[in-house]
């Protein structure tokens, strides 16, 4: 009898080895696969619009805090006397509903950001908003540490919501291109017509954060 437990005990262990094991296999292609999968598909949807001189170190890995984004952009915080510190964003795609957005701030653990000396939304000029991302797997468009992870699924045409200080915006997206760190054009204004810029880092999920997926949209109403 007592044979026959230790022979028992033995293939428990071994089964509960073979499924650590197992588990384990499981938790690193879930982790890894995401970001091969995107570099596999996503990426090719989208052109480099710039390519950077100098690749340089980030200055800080820390993607929470929105300074970190573009090292070398000018840090105006000039916001045009604006009353208004936070308002929201929807994005029906992506399940976002009524996200909020500091005017300006620096956690975005927290809340979306609107990167300082961007145009307000709905007014002429290019508001550029912050969004941190995760491994798609764990998306959750309530936790603004995820809000932003499945970004790059969006299309041309698809519509972003805005509403600022009482007035409700209509978007619909125009174009959807990488850049590097370096690459602090798209903070630039554009004069012409009412845009808003997503920003987030992709591969969604990859520690190295090598690039920046820019989504743009023009107001309709």
């Amino acid at each position: 009898m007592k044979s026959i437990t230790n022979s028992t005990r033995r293939r428990i262990i071994k089964v509960s080895a073979l499924i650590s094991g197992i588990s384990g296999i499981v938790i690193l292609v879930s982790s890894v696969w995401p970001i091969v999968e995107y570099q596999l598909t996503e990426s090719g949807r989208y052109k480099t619009l710039l390519t950077p001189l100098v690749l340089e170190e980030e200055k800080s890995n820390d993607l929470t805090k929105a300074s970190n984004w573009f090292p070398e952009a000018p840090k105006n915080k000039d916001f045009g006397n604006s009353k208004v510190s936070f308002y929201t964003i929807s994005i029906p795609k992506l399940k976002i509903e009524n996200a909020i957005v500091a005017i300006g701030g620096e956690d975005l653990t927290k809340n979306l950001i609107q990167y300082p000396g961007t145009a307000l939304p709905g007014k002429n000029g290019n508001a550029v908003i912050f969004g941190h991302s995760i491994l798609p797997i764990f998306y959750n468009p309530k936790n603004y540490t995820a809000i932003f992870s499945t970004l790059p699924t969006l299309k041309k045409g698809d519509d972003v919501f805005i509403d600022y200080d009482g007035i409700s915006y209509k978007f619909k997206i125009e174009e959807l291109f990488e850049i590097y760190p370096t690459d602090i054009q798209i903070l630039e204004q554009n004069p012409s017509d009412a845009f808003i810029t997503l920003v987030t880092c992709v591969p969604p999920g990859d520690p190295r954060n090598p690039k920046r997926l820019i989504v743009r949209a023009r107001v309709v109403s």
